[in-house]
């Protein structure tokens, strides 16, 4: 089983079939496309050295390459290492060195980023490893030569063998790195069409959101069905391209944030924009709240079906379905949509106590999951995937109740993630660099609810006797160390952080300070 077959197997029945365009021009066909992943699979191999099993990082924005990337990755034999091109070159020289990456690919100012991090292209290191990490830019003669040459024949993998190592940050703050395999992945895909929608030939997948994430995760059912890979010029989230590219296409899918979602509501509104080519929108990631969904779904119809999963059961712990959201007449139409619908088809999902054991219907607890796309652990950390997976289960931190037909509703994230823009944020990781500054005794941070964001960072500081510190001072430090979307966008100076006997942060305290 390798996930490359999939491309062959499109290129094969149908090759000229529009496979990638970049904006309204159309790249490559399914046979080229195909063509080019066998090629570059043969570089990685041959000029590169590179074995079956070895890493290969990818730090780039949305771009027509990381398609041809990906499946030359795989048709190599090898495993792909999708970075958040929003990260800090810190963070990106950590994953790097984490996954022992043989080979990075960067783009545009990304490159130069890497290089700042110890990430060096000609001198072939990275700060902090024996071994060498040769940085390859899709700017270069070098990386345009990659296509160009003998094509090799897909390598054989099991369905159990490393895909794609996909970083999520850690309540630590050090990001742990999944593991999700062949298995996993096709799993993934083929729920795409149980749960999710039904894709087909006459489609178009635009990739407003990033590749590197759940976006890029929805290729494969488009790549099964031989639909056409859009990739906005932007490279992102623009909505007045969205809407340009649907109306030319027609019959265009896209994952987004539910922030992304209210952009585009508020655009058709303001507007009167024709969103006739839209097809279908998934949205997850984040919290969409009861009047969010209702009006989108009077400004753009039946157009939505949300998805809830995590890195480790990507996209794939539930659904809600466009039927459940346009089904008004329902009794409990309103509990319905703010859930976030039923199980996936190949997942187990209960609600359990402390002890793992299943709760009944209404009743708050964990949310378990166990099934075909659970991942097979974290890499290089054996005490981290034995907290998570227990017995089968994989334990998502996350507090949910499930209704009697089924439907899961989230409470809260007992892991105090923030959501951010679709992007997740831990809170350890931003105060361990706050509390860096001389001046910081204590510091909290939580997630304040953000009409534009979702919601945005705030953090609550105590400084020490006689000292201080400004704001503009401890942005300047989060910009030396994490990403900017990490940063606070405010800081709260107070007298002490709320405590209960065991001197733990009571977090529900602070974030009264916006709800009194």
């Amino acid at each position: 089983m390798n996930l490359a077959h999939l491309l062959a197997r499109t290129a094969r029945v149908f090759p000229q079939r529009n496979a990638v365009t970049l904006g309204e021009q159309e790249l490559w066909s399914y046979a080229e496309l195909f063509r080019r992943a066998a090629v570059i699979a043969g570089k990685l191999r041959g000029v590169y050295g590179l074995q079956a099993g070895d890493r290969v990082a990818l730090f780039m924005a949305n771009c027509p390459q990381y398609l041809e990337l990906l499946y030359g990755v795989w048709h190599a034999g090898l495993v792909a290492v999708p970075i958040n091109n929003k990260l800090h070159p810190r963070e990106v020289a950590f994953i790097c060195e984490n996954s022992a990456a043989s080979l990075l690919f960067v783009a545009g100012a990304l490159g130069g980023l890497a290089g700042s991090a110890g990430l060096d292209g000609d001198r072939g290191a990275v700060a902090g490893r024996a071994s060498g990490l040769r940085m390859l830019s899709i700017d270069t003669p070098e990386y345009r030569r990659l296509a160009d040459g003998e094509t090799i024949e897909v390598v054989p993998r099991a369905p159990d063998d490393l895909a794609w190592l996909f970083y999520t940050s850690g309540t630590t703050g050090q990001p742990k790195g999944v593991m999700l395999s062949q298995r996993n992945l096709l799993a993934m895909s083929l729920c795409y069409f149980t749960d999710v929608d039904q894709a087909t030939a006459a489609d178009s997948i635009l990739y407003a959101a990033p590749m590197s994430h759940g976006a890029g995760m929805y290729n494969f059912a488009h790549v099964l069905v031989g639909a056409r890979h859009v990739v906005p010029e932007s490279g992102g989230f623009d909505v007045a391209e969205i809407l340009a590219l649907a109306q030319h296409f027609g019959q265009v899918s896209l994952f987004a944030a539910p922030t992304m979602v209210i952009r585009l509501v508020e655009h058709v509104a303001a507007h009167g924009s024709d969103c006739r080519g839209i097809k279908t929108i998934v949205y997850g990631g984040g919290p969409m709240y009861l009047e969010d969904i209702r009006r989108a779904l009077d400004v753009l119809g039946e157009r939505l079906v949300q998805i809830y999963g995590q890195g480790e059961s990507p996209m794939t712990i539930t659904a809600l379905a466009r039927q459940h959201l346009a089904d008004r007449e329902h009794p409990r139409y309103r509990e319905r949509i703010v859930s976030v619908g039923v199980a996936h088809s190949v997942v187990e999902v209960v609600v359990a106590d402390a002890d793992g054991q299943p709760l009944p219907a209404g009743v708050a607890g964990e949310v378990l999951v166990r099934g075909e796309t659970v991942m097979q652990g974290y890499w290089r950390n054996p005490e981290a995937s034995a907290a998570t997976l227990r017995d089968g289960w994989l334990y998502t931190g996350d507090v949910g109740v499930l209704d009697d037909d089924g439907f899961l509703t989230l409470k809260d994230r007992s892991k105090d993630v923030i959501i951010s823009g679709g992007s997740n944020i831990y809170p350890r990781e931003v105060e361990e660099v706050l509390l860096q500054h001389a001046a910081v005794a204590e510091v909290s941070v939580v997630g304040r609810p953000s009409a534009e964001w979702g919601e945005e960072v705030v953090a609550f500081v105590v400084c020490r006797a006689g000292l201080a510190a400004s704001p503009a001072e401890l942005d300047q430090l989060c910009l030396q160390s994490i990403a900017r979307f990490k940063r606070p966008k405010n800081y709260i100076f107070v007298a002490g952080l709320p405590k209960n006997n065991y001197g733990k942060v009571l977090k529900t305290e602070l974030r009264r300070h916006w709800t009194k």
